[in-house]
């Protein structure tokens, strides 16, 4: 059993230096897959009619796009 709280613990320590490295980085975690683009899908929802919700923020995405100050 000791051994057991021992390697969790280890492992519980670990965990926990990965997550103050990334918060401290400030950088995004990144995968090696390269993520949708990879399989065919050029954007995230893939409707010929995006619903009232998303057609929403994809206006205030491209408002956000045309005022932003380079």
């Amino acid at each position: 059993m000791q051994l057991f709280l021992l390697t969790f613990g280890l492992l519980l320590i670990i965990i926990a230096a990965m997550a103050v490295g990334v918060i401290v980085q400030r950088k995004s975690m990144a995968s090696s897959c390269g993520g949708l683009g990879s399989v065919g899908i050029e954007k995230a929802c893939d409707c010929d009619d995006p619903c009232d919700k998303r057609k929403k923020r994809m206006a205030k995405e491209q408002a956000w796009k045309e005022n932003q100050i380079l």
